[in-house]
């Protein structure tokens, strides 16, 4: 537990794709593209510097802002041609394979999709959440 919170159970990816595609805007949609981070042995120094000190993880403490991720959804909708964001933050004592988010993007073609999801993601990981590696 991380400040009292537990993880989560991840969302049904097939129930998220039925929900949007049964949406009204999904008609305007040509793609949509899902993100499934999980935790991984190998730590983010290495994988993203190339810095290896001979460390592997065990798990993470994980920990997200909701005010700041709902921020960054409502923005993501404002980039040309997204007409479908959804989110799904784990949080608490992480394991080895456990998911650690779920992100939908629904868009009118792949080049917007593709943007929006690079975009969402990314602003997630640095602004929104607390990611600390046990080793």
């Amino acid at each position: 537990m991380i400040n009292g919170k537990m993880k989560k159970t991840p969302p049904s990816i097939d129930e998220w794709l039925k929900e949007a595609k049964a949406d009204p805007a999904a008609v305007q949609e040509g793609m949509f593209l899902v993100h499934n981070g999980v935790v991984r042995q190998t730590p983010k120094a290495k994988v993203r510097q190339g810095i290896d000190d001979g460390s592997m993880v065990k798990g993470m403490e994980f920990a997200y802002d909701a005010a700041k991720v709902d921020e960054v959804i409502a923005e993501t909708y404002k980039m040309d041609g997204i007409f479908h964001v959804r989110v799904w933050l784990n949080e608490g004592q992480l394991e080895l394979g456990d998911d650690i988010m779920v992100v939908l993007i629904g868009g009118d073609i792949r080049p917007h999709v593709v943007d929006a999801l690079q975009y969402l993601v990314g602003r997630i990981k640095n602004e929104c959440v607390t990611e600390i590696e046990r080793k």
